[in-house]
């Protein structure tokens, strides 16, 4: 791989986990880098420029990662050494990971610059739904979850917090993969945790006490959590779906997160 980045012969080793974009490692011999490849994708409502803003300014706020080049199709980032979380780590660290969402929410939009994502889970759930002919019962399930919703300041929030998207150096958190970074409110990224960790009434309680101190006890408050966690995974079964159709990335089984993702939802919406 010829960039202008590299200023001496560099070693690629594919890097696992990644559900859309196709990732290597790059070790120079004195320096490792990560080098993301993705086109846009409008189904998604993914736009690398939009991106890139997004991870400049988390670097910029002390969350991600610098980026050290970007052409199109390519997004090269200095290289963290550390330990990607799984599911299970996301439930043994909530008081971290609210701290870090708190520094997303209040630091990175000062350090945006261009224009910018907006990000509403039931939008994105209603277009994925006319997009593929899903059922109609997940349009009317949107409808019923938005109307829970509670008056929330907007914010810029990361909008895509699986396991895989943070990492601990040891001594730190970092957040990565600012693809659905955008606008919107601190509800989706708490209820997006949440659900993608499994959480349970236990982390539950303890996210929210942790990110709204007093105002967590709130009914009206936490009813609108309950909803957005559910829309948070149905969103994310929907978003295996349409990739299931337009993506295809090898290696990967969106059938299985589907499956995964509208179990969680369904239990959810009891």
């Amino acid at each position: 791989m010829r960039l202008s980045c590299w200023h001496r012969p560099v070693s690629l080793t594919p890097l696992e986990g990644g559900l859309t974009n196709i990732s290597y490692v790059a070790d120079d011999g004195r320096e490792k880098f990560v080098v993301r490849c993705g086109a846009d994708i409008p189904v998604h409502h993914v736009f690398r420029d939009r991106e890139r803003a997004a991870s400049t300014a988390a670097f910029v706020a002390g969350l991600s990662p610098e980026i050290v080049h970007a052409e199109p199709g390519i997004m090269v980032l200095r290289f963290i050494e550390g330990r990607t979380f799984e599911e299970g780590d996301l439930r043994a660290n909530v008081g971290r990971l609210a701290a870090l969402l708190k520094d997303c929410h209040t630091k990175v939009s000062h350090h945006l610059r261009g224009p910018a994502n907006a990000f509403w889970v039931f939008h994105v759930i209603r277009d994925y739904v006319a997009l593929i002919g899903a059922d109609r019962r997940y349009v009317d399930a949107a409808d019923r979850l938005e109307a829970l919703q509670v008056a929330l300041p907007i914010v810029f929030g990361h909008h895509d917090l699986l396991p895989g998207n943070f990492l601990d150096d040891g001594r730190r958190l970092w957040l990565i993969d600012w693809e659905y970074g955008g606008f919107g409110t601190a509800m989706f990224d708490l209820a997006n945790l949440s659900a993608n960790g499994s959480y349970g009434a236990a982390e539950d309680g303890a996210l929210l006490a942790a990110y709204f101190g007093d105002g967590a006890d709130d009914a009206g408050l936490r009813r609108a959590f309950a909803a957005m966690k559910a829309a948070s995974a149905l969103r994310e079964a929907l978003w295996a779906m349409v990739s299931d159709v337009h993506l295809r990335t090898p290696g990967i089984d969106y059938q299985a997160h589907a499956r995964d993702y509208l179990a969680r939802f369904e239990r959810l919406m009891v």
